[in-house]
């Protein structure tokens, strides 16, 4: 049986076997902290019997105005424990944090132009593919920023694909 929750400081102690994956990217402490202080309520993971780490997911909300966005800044699930659904479920609780919660317009993720397993998945859990953003990893694979509107968006503006990829300083931060 899993366990879905909220993401706690002993986890950062427990996590590493799940960023092995060559697609995932990995950040310093100090950036997982403070995700899990300013945006506790988008840091969830997924729990195994014996409490062995399955799975993460953590983000934010960001963004001013229509751009007002949940993001999810990572997800990822332990080789062993996919083709279970887990990606799909803690997308949901992002997504619903972003949609109920802080009414958020839209959710919003990049996912490297070469992973087609994950390009895949999000676009089954409703997400399209709104940019393409040139060298966005590392300065050397484009970068697709996928987006999937909310309840608030409801012309879908938030949605509508650009025509032409972008470059990483056109993105816009907060």
């Amino acid at each position: 049986m899993t366990t879905l929750r909220r993401f706690c400081c002993d986890d950062l102690l427990r996590f590493a076997s799940v960023n092995l994956d060559h697609l995932t990217e990995t950040f310093n402490m100090s950036f997982y902290m403070t995700y899990l202080a300013r945006w506790p309520d988008y840091f969830h993971v997924a729990e195994a019997p014996g409490n062995r780490i399955m799975g993460y997911i953590m983000g934010k909300v960001e963004g001013q105005g229509e751009s007002w966005h949940g993001h999810v800044t990572a997800v990822s699930v332990a080789p062993e424990f996919r083709r279970q659904q887990l990606a799909k479920k803690l997308m949901n609780l992002l997504e619903d944090v972003s949609d109920k919660i802080d009414k958020a317009y839209f959710v919003d993720l990049f996912v490297r132009a070469s992973n087609t397993p994950a390009i895949k998945m999000y676009e089954k859990l409703g997400y399209i593919v709104y940019r393409r953003v040139l060298r966005y990893y590392s300065g050397e694979e484009d970068g697709l920023d996928m987006r999937k509107a909310l309840s608030r968006d409801v012309e879908k503006k938030s949605v509508i694909p650009l025509k032409r990829p972008i470059t990483p300083d056109e993105l816009e931060y907060d």
